[in-house]
């Protein structure tokens, strides 16, 4: 299925790793010019080579960090010149510390809602004025499932994530009918970071091995297994295409329908 997204431009954050990369993949794959940042700059060079391999498009690939505006004002700035405009946002960013309430300071609250809020926050500010240009603008928001269904020991995630929905919903709204916003809840998936957690998990002794630290992650969903990070990569590229064109102010649970609420 043809998506029309060849010769768009596509800006990602924080998509260096993980399901931001996985995104950035897909549209790359799909022929789009593609942007990303992280702050590791290995893991930046490593998903610029591979995106440079997926497509046809251009591919820009820059160190910054979203928790910083101006680095983030910096990076819209520095897509739009390099390409000549930008059509679609894809925002993500990396977890925020684990743990119950009692062990949260404030610093570990603002620097939560930095990282998770106020980046794409910072983010759309920049970018909204060439996503109404666009005659394709659409912004797609990677967020958690803990937005619908709390995790335990995850209450920053829980709490403060649910503010990106709250901005998604709203401008879903300001920003139409030139642009559509909608959100996708990704439940566990094999990221490097899910690696990990399970390789963790092995060494305190909690499995015996890889496959059963997997199979207990998964053990709660209806489809027997965690998510591919493509597949979550290919859902963002979706609801970012004009396939998509009625889908506004929506939020795509992809998670192989554990979540119960």
């Amino acid at each position: 299925m043809d998506l029309g997204l060849a010769g768009n431009t596509a800006l990602c954050t924080a998509a260096s790793s993980g399901l931001g990369r996985a995104s950035a993949l897909a549209l790359a794959r799909e022929g789009a010019n593609v942007a990303i940042c992280g702050t590791t700059p290995e893991h930046v060079e490593e998903t610029r080579e591979e995106l440079e391999a997926a497509g046809e498009g251009g591919v820009l690939a820059v160190e910054a960090d979203i928790t910083d505006p101006d680095h983030v004002e910096a990076f819209v700035e520095e897509t739009v010149e390099e390409f000549g405009g930008l059509d679609h946002v894809v925002t993500s960013a990396g977890g925020p510390p684990s743990g119950p309430f009692t062990s949260m300071e404030d610093r570990d609250w603002y620097g939560a809602y930095d990282m998770l809020v106020m980046s794409a926050v910072w983010t759309l500010r920049e970018a909204r004025p060439q996503l109404v240009e666009s005659d394709a603008g659409s912004i797609v928001a990677i967020t958690s499932r803990t937005v619908q269904e709390v995790s335990d020991g995850l209450l920053l995630s829980n709490a403060v994530r649910r503010g990106v929905i709250g901005l998604v919903k709203t401008v879903a709204r300001e920003f139409a009918p030139e642009v559509r916003a909608n959100a996708v809840l990704p439940g566990a998936h094999e990221t490097a970071r899910i690696e990990h957690l399970i390789e963790d998990a092995v060494e305190r002794g909690d499995a015996d091995s890889y496959e059963d630290a997997y199979d207990s992650w998964a053990a709660d969903v209806p489809l027997e297994r965690i998510g591919e990070p493509g597949e979550l990569g290919d859902a963002v590229t979706f609801l970012a295409s004009e396939r998509a064109s009625y889908i506004n102010g929506a939020t795509l649970a992809i998670d192989g329908g554990s979540m119960r609420s």
